[in-house]
């Protein structure tokens, strides 16, 4: 049996489509192996968003290379969002690449693993617009939690974003279908759902006329009894009163919405061809806080923006320190090919960015800081992910805390803790981003 080893790299949108090839694989054959040095075949899913993700695509498969030489790999697969954009230039500049996959051709992934065994080249370019949606999967996270990509693609058109070029039009899955999943999801014993998309809050516009987010988690919640389901990437603009009555309500709906504002200067945000400027942005911060006691929110910012002055930059670090966000992500502007953005006048350099970046991250620090102090003494629910064996403590996370992007909660037990279990901690300290506590017996 051919063994098959997988590099998933770039969002958490790119880990739901390398699940399904995983389980393309497994169906047809082939043995699925988490140790490279092991694998005949590597298959590696790209991410080509920004620059430095570029990068360590390219770097991941000139690794792979290198276990061509020395190891058992015979051949290497390339899939993802660099591969779909950079077609021609990764044939011609990677030719120890065997096969190239596009994102509208997932389930061609057994195909191109037989072609290349056979020694063929393959390459396979499907419409990535009437591409099928979902599919079945293996799942890669921890058992207890999973994501659900609710839709596909984008049709917001950021000048800076290239996810249009490469992912196309936005696309939503059927309420069924999603609910089936979550089923599907249950069974297997998953207790954290968390939904994501381009843009979590488009969901249901293409196919019902209007936007239908709240009504998909009423599906989840009426089809399932998994007890935590988290929205990410909910755009500011499409947060509707019936999404956050939702949010209100439903005792199943994580009191946490990730919000990315990209920037809060009007003149910043009109030329990334944002939807809504400065006071809708603040508008929705205080509906949500003001309607939703308790909620978490998450956003991300991005500094060095073509034109973005001292001003527009000394704006959004003020926001920054008045909003409070619980949690919060930064990074530099990046000029892709093929947008608006990357021809504009007034390119920022480099080390102003950069500068610009560690200061507003070095702001939220502060808040971070204070907000983590302000839950010593606090009892938290939490769900525990693992047993971290060097510092012998149990760790997990609460509500207020998303896989992979958010902190940890570390705390001990005297008694045996299985990951998936929910647990009540009380909080005795506070370090940055992550809490430390002990299990109430």
């Amino acid at each position: 049996m051919t063994k098959v080893g997988f590099v998933s790299l770039g969002c958490s949108k790119n880990l739901v489509d390398t699940e399904v090839m995983l389980y393309n694989l497994h169906s047809a054959g082939f043995e699925i192996t988490p140790n490279e040095e092991e694998a005949e075949i590597i298959v590696i899913n790209t991410c080509g968003f920004i620059e430095s993700a570029k990068q360590e695509s390219i770097d991941n498969i000139l690794d792979a290379e290198q276990l061509k030489e020395w190891g058992k790999c015979r051949h290497i697969i390339a899939t993802g969002c660099l591969v779909e954009r950079y077609r021609e230039e990764v044939m011609r500049e990677l030719p120890e690449v065997d096969a190239l996959v596009g994102i509208g051709s997932l389930d061609d992934i057994a195909e191109a693993c037989k072609a290349v065994m056979r020694g063929e080249k393959y390459v396979s370019f499907k419409d990535k617009e009437t591409a099928p949606l979902g599919g079945d999967r293996i799942i890669t996270t921890e058992p207890h939690t999973a994501y659900i990509k609710v839709s596909e693609g984008c049709d917001n058109l950021c000048t800076y974003c290239a996810i249009p070029l490469i992912r196309g039009r936005h696309r939503s899955r059927p309420i069924e279908d999603i609910v089936a999943e979550a089923r599907d999801l249950e069974a297997m014993g998953v207790k954290e759902i968390n939904l994501i998309a381009q843009d979590t809050t488009r969901y249901g516009l293409d196919l019902y006329g209007e936007y239908s987010l709240a009504r998909l988690v009423r599906a989840i919640t009426e089809g399932t009894t998994i007890p935590w389901i988290r929205l990410l990437y909910c755009y500011p603009d499409k947060i509707t009163d019936e999404l956050i009555d939702e949010l209100r309500t439903n005792d199943r709906l994580l009191k946490y919405m990730d919000i990315p504002i990209q920037h809060i200067s009007d003149s910043v945000l009109k030329r990334m061809n944002r939807h809504g400027g400065t006071a809708l942005i603040m508008d929705a911060v205080k509906r949500l806080r003001e309607s939703v006691p308790g909620i978490i929110l998450r956003t991300t910012a991005m500094v060095g923006f073509p034109g973005e002055s001292e001003e527009d930059f000394s704006e959004l670090c003020e926001f920054v320190k008045e909003a409070r966000f619980d949690r919060f992500g930064a990074f530099t502007f990046s000029p892709e090919e093929g947008t608006l953005a990357a021809e504009m006048d007034d390119q920022i350099d480099e080390q102003v960015k950069q500068d610009r970046y560690h200061v507003l991250m070095q702001t939220q620090l502060t808040v971070a800081e204070e907000k983590s102090a302000g839950n010593v003494g606090k009892t938290m629910t939490v769900l525990t992910d693992g047993f971290d064996t060097v510092a012998e403590v149990y760790y997990g996370r609460s509500y207020a805390d998303a896989p992979d992007v958010d902190g940890k909660i570390y705390f001990k037990s005297k008694r045996r803790i299985n990951p998936g279990a929910f647990v009540e901690v009380r909080i005795t300290e506070a370090m940055d981003y992550d809490l430390i506590g002990e299990v109430i017996v």
